[in-house]
């Protein structure tokens, strides 16, 4: 199954390469690829270059995978990726966003009505991209349907792993977990950064 992580400059380096990381554990079940609008070499907040395709050549029902960061702030006014994001993520099997990758998300219209989290700190910002989404300001991470949203950097990797372990067993997020030396926060009602 394909893993498609959208980009957009002043990304937040963990918000992608956490979940990455969790993903790529899985080896042979999920092909994962970058994206940006336009294609090219994105810039994260970090200064970490990583060369992406063109969100045009998404295809297919994979998963998507939207990170937050800095850039988030000025591409929420981008028509054009917003439409673009609005596409991919509708057609996809499954949608996981990072910190404030949920307003790209919002704006889109698709979580009207659903719940959802982001970054405690940039929560009220998040929020005014779409009040009419049921916001869970003390989650660190949510699950409505096919959409996966969650508080902010490192929350990434703990939704990632709650997601492998909807998808694969609990015991498969553990072995991930520890193979990663990471503490895996499972608790996703309560986020102690709220």
């Amino acid at each position: 199954m394909r893993f498609d992580v959208i980009l957009f400059d002043d990304f937040e380096t963990l918000d992608v390469f956490g979940p990455v990381e969790v993903i790529g554990k899985l080896e042979g079940l999920y092909e994962i690829e970058f994206y940006s609008e336009k294609g090219g070499t994105v810039r994260s907040s970090q200064n970490v270059r990583v060369l992406s395709l063109p969100l045009a050549e998404i295809g297919g029902q994979g998963i998507v995978l939207i990170p937050g960061g800095f850039g988030t702030r000025k591409e929420v006014d981008n028509e054009g990726l917003i439409h673009a994001i609005g596409r991919i993520a509708g057609a996809a099997q499954f949608v996981l966003t990072v910190c404030t990758g949920t307003a790209l998300l919002a704006r889109t219209g698709l979580l009207k009505e659903r719940r959802a989290t982001t970054n405690k700190m940039a929560f009220d910002w998040v929020v005014e991209q779409d009040r009419d989404v049921r916001w869970v300001g003390r989650a660190r991470w949510v699950n409505d349907g096919k959409y996966y949203t969650s508080s902010g950097v490192s929350a990434g990797i703990d939704m990632t792993l709650g997601f492998i372990k909807d998808r694969h067993g609990m015991e498969t997020a553990e072995r991930i977990s520890k193979g990663i030396e990471y503490v895996w926060n499972r608790d996703q009602d309560f986020d102690p950064f709220c």
